[in-house]
């Protein structure tokens, strides 16, 4: 991430952190991981942890000092490892060939993304209909993730398809569509969100009966940070159909609970022995406490020691340590 990428992401944290006073009224400052006593009593607590990946695991295509370490550590203990993310674009088979890419084993079921998290939440929760589809606005991820749990949804050619002026004043109403799901999209058109709008906003007619059709976000990141500096994230092309519908989504991924609950569901988590590590506070420390969980904060992404720290930031870690690897320099 570029320095000024960093920068913004780091405001808007903080900006997110101070406003937390309300909810978050008690909670003591963070703990410096600094020693080998230190990085045991944390470990001791826990038995699974939960593993942000970008900024935790590596930047971009770059993995972070001494986490191949820590992992391995972890692993060593009877750790369990699970990686949470919000990123849609790529489903877990993508993600897992990134791991093997920076010489890291992860098999596809330690994998959490948001658009697997969104495929449980449609086929668990909601118990989405055989006989529906699913209109997405969003990357092969997506598609991949919702189709391989069963669930029916319209080819990415099909999503990406262009209409003429004419033909977008004449987009009838599909009762076969029963759900959209929205996340970042390289693709993202007026057709495509005018589509989106128009199923969200025809009641869906079957067997003579009237029923909404689903509006469901992967995450709402508002930003994307990339080494050019921060683009717009999933949560901003949001908006669009938030403002055209008048509709609010289900949104899924952190630090939204519904992700929790899934995880917690897939894996039978004991939430009090659950730790959640990640670099941002207003994601995944808010995730984290939000859900019962054990936080520890890493100063590897966009969250200083001095906002860690902060008297008036009251969103605040149970722990805080200089990165993951450090964990593993620790217990050398």
């Amino acid at each position: 991430m570029s320095s000024t990428a960093s920068a913004v992401a780091t405001a808007a944290t903080a900006a997110t952190a101070a406003t937390a006073g309300d909810l978050y009224p008690t909670r003591p400052l963070p703990r410096l991981v600094a020693t080998a006593e230190d990085a045991r009593k944390l470990l001791d607590q826990y038995d699974t942890f939960l593993l942000d990946c970008d900024g935790v695991i590596w930047h971009g295509g770059h993995l972070l000092e001494g986490v191949a370490e820590a992992i391995d550590l972890l692993r060593s203990m009877g750790k369990r490892l699970l990686f949470v993310t919000n990123n849609s674009t790529k489903s877990r088979q993508v993600n897992a060939a990134k791991f093997a890419s920076l010489g890291l084993t992860v098999p596809k079921d330690e994998i959490f993304n948001s658009s697997y998290a969104t495929a449980l939440y449609l086929r668990n929760i909601v118990k989405f209909p055989a006989d529906k589809k699913v209109f997405i606005v969003g990357e092969q991820g997506v598609f991949d993730e919702l189709n391989e749990q069963g669930i029916s949804t319209f080819t990415i050619e099909e999503c990406n398809k262009k209409y003429t002026d004419a033909e977008l004043h004449h987009i009838c109403d599909d009762p076969d569509v029963g759900a959209i799901v929205q996340g970042l999209d390289f693709n993202i058109g007026y057709t495509k969100l005018a589509r989106a709008a128009r199923y969200l906003n025809s009641p869906i007619t079957s067997n003579g009966r009237k029923s909404e059709c689903l509006f469901i976000a992967t995450n709402d990141d508002q930003g994307l940070p990339t080494p050019i500096g921060i683009i717009p994230g999933s949560g901003s092309l949001l908006s669009v159909l938030r403002t055209a519908t008048g509709r609010q989504p289900v949104v899924i991924g952190k630090p939204h609970q519904t992700m929790l609950d899934t995880v917690t569901a897939s894996f039978h988590l004991d939430r009090k022995r659950t730790c959640m590590v990640g670099d941002r506070l207003d994601t995944d420390i808010k995730f984290g406490i939000d859900g019962g969980l054990g936080t520890l904060l890493v100063l590897t992404g966009v969250t200083t020691e001095a906002m860690a720290t902060s008297e008036t930031l009251q969103l605040r870690a149970d722990h805080y340590i200089s990165g993951l690897g450090q964990l593993a320099s620790l217990l050398k």
